[in-house]
């Protein structure tokens, strides 16, 4: 009777870790901040420490700036390295958002002059009449 085949343990990573080698934050401790508010999801699970593990085929989702971003983790790393190699950690599931409308102008003419400011306070008195 031979002995049962062990499953290797999938490598991990803590996720604030790997959030900051991956280059979605600049420092560890943003990372960590986001973890710790709740602001974190794997596989669709609210995570609130920054230890909790994180391996490949793991989904996150989280804020990052005014987006929400969802990515696959594809690899971990030992070092925080360089844009491309950091690229290759992730798979980006982030849905496109519709791209935000512009700044409302003054008559479409961009910010008004001294000559426009001066005629309105001019309009304001009754001056002009």
């Amino acid at each position: 009777m031979s002995a049962p085949v062990q499953d290797q343990p999938r490598p991990t990573m803590r996720a604030d870790k790997w959030l900051w080698h991956a280059r979605f934050f600049k420092t560890r401790g943003l990372a960590a901040k986001i973890v710790t508010g709740g602001h974190l999801r794997v596989n669709t699970v609210k995570v609130h420490k920054p230890a909790q593990p994180v391996g490949p085929g793991d989904v996150l989702t989280f804020p990052q700036g005014r987006q929400v971003r969802v990515v696959k983790v594809l690899a971990l790393s030992e070092r925080r390295g360089p844009a491309p190699e950091a690229r290759a950690l992730y798979d980006d599931q982030t849905p496109a958002a519709d791209p935000a409308p512009a700044a409302p102008r003054f008559e479409g003419r961009g910010r008004p002059s001294g000559k426009d400011r001066r005629n309105a306070r001019l309009y304001e008195r009754g001056q002009l009449d």
